[in-house]
């Protein structure tokens, strides 16, 4: 026989569970959505030397946002550069289950996956495409980027040329959106500047470079600016071999590798001494300057760090855009990607700046490459180029030009 008090405590149990199962809803509805994050990003093909740095720079991303409270989890496909092999990726990181893509390296392998991404509203970040034909672009809702535009570049590189003497210019570039798009640029730059110039296109994939070389010689430059990948070292020995000096030569950010002149010739570090490298980087700050620190350590080497940076900051803002959107909605986060990196109050890390939004405050996202301001069509408004120079087998750095586009 039960009493009257074990009776009363089993009726009690039905309402303690209800109100547990309450309670368990109230706390899940507060909880933050776990963001999904799609890394598409070299392992192999002509930009693996910069893939490396750029995928464990979004890891050391990955590991500040989960110590600072964020819930992501982000999955990672080789895009290569080759369309197909990127498109194939990107699907796979849709498949399973992406809210945001950080990708692609290349400006044509962003044109190849840009429109399946518009069209499924996947929020997409570039650490590093600079092709200016991305401003404004129809299909680029959805699409923004850590690295200015070749808009930037064209100035600085062809300012470069002509101070220090260039006045009968070869461009050699890829037939490809990146490579078309800032000879274009850098063709009309140097007609503002009394320098004529010729532009020889060639096809990434070619088996040689002979005719290219051939093109160069024919026209007689005293200045040859190579807008290549890695498929550029072929380039240069052949451009070598047919007598033409490197410090007659200017090499794009496609081909900036620290290491260039051992791969042009293995046994000789001083056969590029001459040659000038373009590189979109960041005003000197102990942030970015520390952040390389890390970048090295964290690949236990010394060498390319180009666009690492900028490949932290682009899955630090997808992560901070989804949290203040509340949302893993592609169009929430796309949203709120201006407001984390607009006006507000300046924080530098993602715990700070989360704890900003917890706040209800308005932010401002500096990231390593300092603060980006980016425009309403995702551009940054703020470039940084350095210039370097190979000397005594090193490549030494010259100097850094800093552009404002927003004042």
């Amino acid at each position: 026989m039960f009493s009257h008090r074990r009776l009363t405590y089993l009726a009690l149990v039905p309402l303690i569970a209800l109100f547990a199962v309450f309670a368990v809803a109230a706390c899940g509805d507060d909880e933050e959505e776990t963001l999904k994050i799609g890394v598409v990003l070299p392992e192999t093909g002509a930009l693996a030397a910069y893939g490396g740095p750029m995928i464990v720079s979004v890891e050391l991303a990955e590991a500040d946002i989960k110590e600072g409270g964020g819930a992501i989890e982000v999955i990672y496909a080789d895009s290569g550069t080759d369309p197909d092999k990127a498109n194939e990726s990107v699907n796979r990181l849709l498949g399973e289950g992406a809210h945001v893509i950080v990708g692609a390296a290349a400006s044509g392998i962003s044109q190849a996956i840009i429109q399946t991404l518009y069209d499924e509203k996947i929020p997409q970040c570039s650490p590093s495409n600079t092709s200016p034909n991305f401003t404004g672009q129809g299909n680029a809702g959805y699409y923004f980027r850590t690295a200015p535009s070749d808009a930037a570049a064209a100035p600085v590189i062809a300012d470069t040329v002509v101070s220090r003497g260039g006045t009968r210019v070869s461009i050699v570039a890829r037939a490809d959106d990146y490579g078309q798009a800032l000879a274009a640029l850098l063709a009309d730059r140097l007609d503002e500047l009394g320098a004529e110039s010729d532009t020889i296109t060639y096809d990434p994939q070619a088996a040689t470079f002979d005719a290219e070389v051939a093109g160069v010689s024919d026209y007689g430059p005293d200045a040859i600016v190579l807008i290549v990948f890695d498929e550029g070292v072929n380039l240069i020995r052949g451009l070598l071999e047919a007598g033409f000096d490197p410090s007659t030569m200017y090499g794009s950010d496609g081909i900036y590798r620290p290491d260039l002149n051992t791969s042009v010739n293995e046994s000789d570090p001083d056969v590029l001494n001459g040659m000038t490298l373009f590189v979109a980087s960041a005003p000197g700050s102990d942030a970015y300057d520390s952040f390389n620190i890390r970048l090295e350590n964290a690949l236990e080497q010394e060498g390319n760090l180009a666009f690492g940076a900028q490949s932290y900051d682009c899955t630090v803002i997808l992560a901070l855009a989804a949290k203040e959107a509340g949302s893993t909605d592609g169009d929430d986060i796309i949203a709120a990607v201006a407001k984390v990196t607009g006006g507000g109050r300046e924080c530098t890390s993602y715990a700070d700046c989360a704890e900003g939004i917890d706040d209800g405050e308005d932010i401002a996202y500096v990231g390593k490459v300092g603060r980006l301001k980016l425009d309403t069509g995702g551009d940054p408004t703020v470039a940084t180029y350095t210039v370097s120079r190979f000397e005594g087998g090193e490549l030494v750095e010259q100097s850094t030009q800093v552009f404002d586009f927003s004042e």
